[in-house]
């Protein structure tokens, strides 16, 4: 079955509320990163973080495929659990490298239908703990529904939800200044997913420019952060005495969702095509 990711119960948290929950208030004043053009990506990042483990840089030639030692392609319609619009395809006009060091997926409108691109690491990449983030500019516009996401790696063998998701970034057009992280699992997944939003501490869009979305990932605990600020912990006393299936292998979603029973169809302000730019993938002091 497919991941179902309706909208869930969410705590809203701000910067500076997040810094309350997760960090020290010295911390509070690197939310000005948000902004910065490399946030997350320097030399003295990568030495605080750890060892990288793997990354995907999305180095090759204009309008090639995405490493495909990495990267599976999903490909069908019917709704995806969601009630979702789009196709996905594995054609390069909805997923491609753009020659600048990006992976670019493309939403289009296609006639009365729309297309996109879901890419997993399925059986390729299935990293357990550690760091993990992308660098990506969002889509946006009513009924867009970008997401960097994880499953168990034991999935579809494992239903859906107690192979487990772990959603590090979810956002949909209609709140463009929010962002979402969520975990699924047996007991508290769809509209009773455990989680929490982050909202932009300007109050802007994050499809204005790269942000650096993350976790950090130890055996029993999940901490997610944008651009360096962290905004919530979750573990395992968070599950309601119900099993916390997060200590295995997951492996990597990135996709663009058209319509679905959260963000709601597109309407006549929403602009197409759509891209999501990922700037990079990594992983960090992680077991693959």
């Amino acid at each position: 079955m497919r991941s179902t990711r309706h909208r869930t119960i969410r705590t809203t948290v701000t910067a500076s509320a997040a810094a309350a929950l997760v960090l020290s208030a010295s911390l509070v004043a690197s939310a000005a990163a948000l902004e910065a053009p490399d946030a997350g990506s320097s030399s003295a990042h990568d030495a605080a973080v750890g060892a990288l483990t793997w990354s995907d840089e999305f180095d090759g030639a204009a309008g090639s495929a995405p490493n495909p030692a990495s990267w599976n392609h999903e490909t069908g319609g019917g709704g995806w659990g969601n009630n979702e619009l789009q196709t996905y395809t594995d054609s390069r006009d909805n997923s491609a490298l753009d020659g600048n060091g990006n992976l670019v997926i493309t939403a289009r409108q296609d006639g009365g239908g729309y297309t996109s691109a879901r890419l997993t690491t399925k059986g390729k990449v299935q990293p357990r703990y550690g760091r993990l983030e992308a660098r990506i500019q969002i889509p946006r516009g009513q009924g867009i529904w970008p997401a960097f996401w994880m499953l168990g790696g034991q999935f579809p063998n494992t239903p859906w939800p107690d192979s487990g998701e772990i959603d590090i970034m979810e956002n949909v057009g209609y709140e463009p200044h929010m962002v979402h992280g969520t975990l699924h699992g047996p007991g508290y997944s769809g509209g009773n997913g455990i989680g929490a939003a982050y909202t932009h501490p300007q109050g802007w869009s994050f499809a204005d420019t790269f942000h650096t979305f993350a976790i950090d990932w130890s055996p029993g605990s999940i901490t997610w952060s944008v651009d360096g600020v962290a905004y919530q912990t979750r573990t395992t006393a968070d599950t309601g005495g119900n099993p916390w299936v997060f200590d295995q292998p997951f492996f990597f979603i990135l996709n663009v969702a058209v319509g679905g029973s959260w963000p709601g169809n597109p309407d006549g302000t929403t602009q197409f095509p759509q891209r999501m730019v990922v700037d990079y993938v990594r992983v960090y002091d992680s077991q693959l």
